[in-house]
């Protein structure tokens, strides 16, 4: 019985992680996956291929998305004008900091006021309440920022309390869209690891711009 509930527990971390659920009887791979540590934050300069789509894929109900994926441009440019430009990505679980935040923790925790910061975000879904106010904070205070945020997909947007954090985001200068077809393109090419053997052309799946344009309309009209 032990064993079964340890492999069903193993099953729901692979598959949130977008990870292969095959070969779960056996137990090197059983014992692995258990050992995975549950809440974290990872940072690379690119995701795996199949992080990429199941988690940034705009479907409109995200059963078993219980992540963030946040790939981010920073571009900072000194008075002198040039111009020093870093990327890479960064993912959470739900239950630990998330990606937001953690983007301000770690990438840039600090903004010299001689430098003007251009960062663009593509993630999987909009923040949360939470997150959307202290995006909301670090913007308010710091004028020499400006952001554009990108998302796969809009979280929980019927929420009255979500609704109005992602109007206050609008209200201190950031820019929130939905990604279109090509912005999905550009995050495979720029941002996710290319495996030996598969196309490295980007394929989309069958609903992205139905989805897209049922989101963007979402957006729209809460923030209207």
């Amino acid at each position: 019985m032990a064993q079964k509930e340890e492999a069903a527990a193993a099953a729901e971390t692979a598959s949130q992680n977008g990870e292969d659920l095959e070969n779960l009887d056996d137990p090197e791979k059983l014992k692995e996956l258990i050992e995975l540590p549950p809440f974290e934050i990872v940072t690379g300069e690119r995701l795996p291929a199949n992080f990429f789509k199941f988690q940034f894929r705009n479907v409109e109900y995200s059963s078993g998305r219980n992540k963030t994926f946040l790939c981010y441009v920073v571009e900072a440019q000194s008075k002198g004008g040039q111009v020093q430009a870093s990327r890479g990505y960064l993912e959470d679980e739900h239950a630990a900091a998330h990606a937001e935040e953690a983007f301000f923790n770690t990438i840039l925790p600090a903004f010299d006021p001689a430098v003007r910061y251009n960062v663009t975000w593509y993630v999987s879904s909009s923040p949360c309440a939470a997150c959307a106010d202290r995006i909301t904070k670090t913007l308010s205070k710091t004028k020499n920022l400006r952001l554009l945020i990108l998302v796969g997909r809009l979280f929980m947007w019927e929420e009255p309390e979500i609704q109005a954090a992602l109007k206050k985001l609008k209200e201190a200068g950031c820019k929130l869209r939905i990604m279109k077809p090509q912005d999905f393109e550009y995050v495979w090419q720029n941002f996710v690891e290319q495996e030996e053997g598969e196309s490295k052309a980007f394929q989309p799946w069958e609903d992205v711009q139905e989805n897209f344009l049922y989101y963007e309309e979402k957006l729209a009209d809460i923030l209207k």
